[in-house]
């Protein structure tokens, strides 16, 4: 058995990646899904699209390169975190639409759950901020509206997961409902510190303990894939939440090392070792990643809309036909006007963590055109990624003013918007040559737990890089521009 599957189920997309004996990339499928709006602010999926897609691209990967299933040491699991469903034990059969991380209709709730001072002790325990951007207030919401859900979920009848616990049990046939320390940690559910869900919380939610998964390490036996998906029995080896996987894949193992991803929204995360920091600046304290039992921590940072905002200029406006317009549309804008795009669709997430402000665009003028609003749309990255280093270095005393960022995500690709990066946060920013980094880490994971890929330090010596961008802006210019950003959102969040 000498390849690795690894599922990497998105907010838009589902797709599967093989690998090989030396993690190289054999072939990858790809399948978007639809997206659901109910109502503003309301984002769901068909969890029927999550598992039926998921399943499609596995068996495509295999198909394609004529792989047996025989031939896969082990399946490895990355997710879009936070989403939240929940389904009968007996038939499997989903009781709603999933949640989706973006999904905003707990923001009162959250917002009356602050103002009762509660935020101190899930902060304490969780590492988190209450805001409806984890599971447990989007779980609270299904019980709550779901006839007669949190009496089934008392009575043992239903199931809690996010999106890998949903895979793991359709993949196992219902034998295993279980989470790795990753995702259950971006629940606001799970003690960081002891390693368990919290009765505390769901207590105060009112959730049943009943209906949550199994916790494991990150590389664990999570169960094995039923021969009639895939063509034999595949053991599942590996699990990890999405952002998580992508610090283990640009292997970020040492204390101080940062990653950031960007894809839909943008992630960063800086390894603090075995200690867990507590933000005194918005950032969330989570779980890097957890091997052998023992748990390595990161503060974290999460922007909402990072490539969405150039979705957004595709589908919403109509300004371009394909993103990687946006790199040339910017080079040849007028650098004389300075538009700023505070691009808070779904509200801002850290270090504001503002689920009620909405998006704006400052300086416009008759000359605005879309080569401008494009230059915009991708600086507005830059200036958000700032935000969190800023206040990373402010909370962790041992964070280098100039640590280099480790970048992966579709946007990592435009060379424009890179070093615009490097140049708003005065720090060289470094691209792998692989940048399906989320999947990789997986990957490494699955490989790592069957034997066939190496240890820590193994993995970390193959890590190679494709390009470095640095700092190239004028300090005069760069905090000017930085400071225009500043306004902007202080404007936005006071409408």
């Amino acid at each position: 058995m000498t390849h690795i599957l690894a599922i990497d189920q998105g907010t838009t997309s589902s797709r599967a990646i093989l690998f090989d004996a030396e993690m190289k990339i054999v072939e990858m499928a790809q399948e978007e899904f639809p997206q659901h709006y109910p109502d503003s602010g309301w984002v769901e999926h068909d969890p029927d699209d999550l598992w039926a897609t998921t399943l499609r691209v596995c068996r495509a990967v295999l198909d394609r390169t004529g792989t047996a299933a025989t031939d896969i040491a082990g399946i490895g699991i990355t997710n879009q975190r936070e989403t939240t469903l929940v389904w009968e034990r007996e038939t499997g059969r989903p009781i709603h639409n999933a949640i989706v991380w973006q999904d905003r209709r707990t923001a009162a709730f959250c917002r009356d759950w602050r103002a009762r001072g509660e935020e101190e002790t899930v902060t304490t325990k969780t590492g988190l901020i209450i805001d409806p951007y984890f599971s447990g207030t989007k779980l609270k919401w299904i019980l709550d509206h779901v006839d007669g859900a949190r009496d089934r979920a008392r009575a043992g009848e239903l199931l809690f997961g996010t999106v890998d616990s949903w895979l793991i049990w359709n993949l196992t046939g219902g034998a295993v409902h279980a989470t790795d320390a990753t995702n259950a940690c971006r629940t606001m559910l799970y003690d960081i510190h002891k390693g368990c869900w919290s009765s505390t919380i769901c207590g105060m939610l009112d959730i049943p303990m009943e209906m949550l998964p199994e916790v494991r390490d990150c590389a664990a036996d999570f169960g094995t894939a039923q021969t009639d998906h895939l063509g034999a029995e595949i053991q599942i080896l590996g699990v990890a939440g999405d952002q998580q996987a992508a610090t283990l894949g640009q292997a970020c193992f040492a204390p101080g090392m940062l990653k950031s991803t960007y894809g839909t929204g943008c992630f960063a995360l800086l390894n603090t070792g075995e200690a867990p920091v507590r933000s005194t600046h918005r950032l969330l304290t989570t779980v890097a990643y957890q091997l052998d039992g023992k748990p390595t921590y990161a503060l974290e940072g999460s922007i909402f809309i990072a490539g969405a905002v150039v979705q957004w200029l595709r589908d919403g406006l109509g300004l371009i036909e394909a993103a990687s317009e946006t790199q040339g549309m910017a080079e040849a804008s007028d650098p004389q006007q300075r538009v700023i795009m505070v691009p808070a669709f779904t509200g801002l997430g850290a270090p504001y963590w503002d689920a009620e402000c909405r998006g704006a665009v400052f300086g416009l003028t008759r000359n605005t055109g879309p080569r401008e609003m494009a230059r915009a749309a991708l600086e507005s990255v830059g200036y958000q990624t700032r935000d969190l280093l800023e206040a990373m270095r402010a909370d962790w005393q041992d964070a280098s003013e100039r640590a280099t960022l480790r970048v992966d995500g579709g946007m990592s690709a435009s060379d424009w918007t890179m070093q615009f990066l490097a140049d708003i946060t005065d720090a060289p920013v470094d691209r792998p040559e692989i940048t399906e980094t989320t999947a990789l880490g997986v990957a490494w994971l699955a490989g790592m737990r069957a034997g066939i890929y190496p240890d820590q330090q193994g993995f970390a010596a193959n890590w190679k890089l494709d390009r470095s961008f640095s700092p190239e802006m004028e300090e005069e210019t760069r905090e000017a521009g930085y400071a225009a950003w500043g306004r902007a959102v202080a404007a936005t969040r006071s409408v």
